[in-house]
């Protein structure tokens, strides 16, 4: 089986307005048996998008014509690859029970799904991670240094792993060292291995998956896989579950750098 677990759609309010059919034709092309459509859900309607475009997750009245448009290309498609209806689930500090609403509410129809940190809280105020490494910068000022944001991060991935979400709570970990992608920006090593191998072993014990994630391989002050290869072999060994994924915003980017990971004994 040739899978990849984590793609986005024209549903994205940040991504690109490729059809689910330019992706799903790429993937047949390039020889994937099995996708699955992961798109960014909508934010619970408390929280306010601490992004410039309040651009982070699809809009709720967008949630269930993204679901129909998958089922259908799903049926479409169906003697030609196996297509999962899914979502990108934010874990958010202090919004756990909205967020168990929605996968109550949507649970029961997806066929996957991803539970990823982007935003991190700070003095009672929401940082995103990832948006830039401007905003990186002013997330490490607030913090108060780069070490502060790593231990951050990895503490909030920690409580999603452990955060009680309801039956649909979903088991594949997205990105879980996403922090790394400005690594390159800010040019302070941090030597997180051990909250990296913490991670990977609650992951174990809660019998997860990880998202072995291949878009930081393209960002240029990352350059490397979500988690780093080092950490992959000590996933297997751990029993872990890995689905790659490419985090595709574009049919472009779709299964970018599978080779680089997918060539090594370990994860034939």
């Amino acid at each position: 089986m040739k899978r990849d677990g984590h793609i986005h759609t024209p549903f994205c309010p940040h991504g690109t307005k490729d059809s689910l059919s330019l992706y799903i034709e790429k993937a047949i092309a390039s020889g994937f048996t099995d996708i699955s459509f992961t798109e960014h859900a909508p934010l619970p309607s408390s929280f306010t998008d601490p992004t410039p475009l309040k651009d982070s997750g699809m809009r709720q009245e967008e949630l269930y014509p993204y679901i129909d448009a998958v089922a259908q290309a799903k049926d479409a498609y169906k003697e030609d690859i196996r297509i999962r209806v899914g979502l990108e689930v934010d874990f958010i500090e202090g919004y756990e029970e909205e967020t168990r609403n929605l996968l109550d509410e949507v649970g029961p129809i997806l066929d996957d799904a991803i539970l990823s940190v982007h935003f991190l809280q700070i003095d009672g105020q929401h940082y995103c991670v990832d948006y830039s490494k401007e905003f990186f910068a002013d997330i490490v000022s607030k913090a108060g240094s780069v070490q502060a944001v790593y231990d951050l991060y990895y503490k909030t991935v920690q409580s999603s792993i452990s955060a009680e979400l309801g039956n649909y709570k979903p088991k594949r970990i997205g990105h879980p060292t996403l922090v790394h992608k400005f690594q390159l920006a800010h040019g302070e090593k941090i030597d997180d291995s051990s909250q990296i191998r913490g991670i990977l072993r609650r992951v174990a014990e809660a019998g997860y998956e990880i998202d072995l994630n291949s878009a930081g391989f393209s960002k240029p002050e990352c350059l490397e896989s979500y988690p780093p290869e080092p950490y992959i072999a000590e996933a297997v060994k751990l029993g872990i579950p890995l689905v790659f994924g490419s985090d595709a915003h574009s049919a472009k980017g779709l299964h970018n750098h599978y080779s680089k990971l997918y060539n090594k004994e370990i994860l034939r």
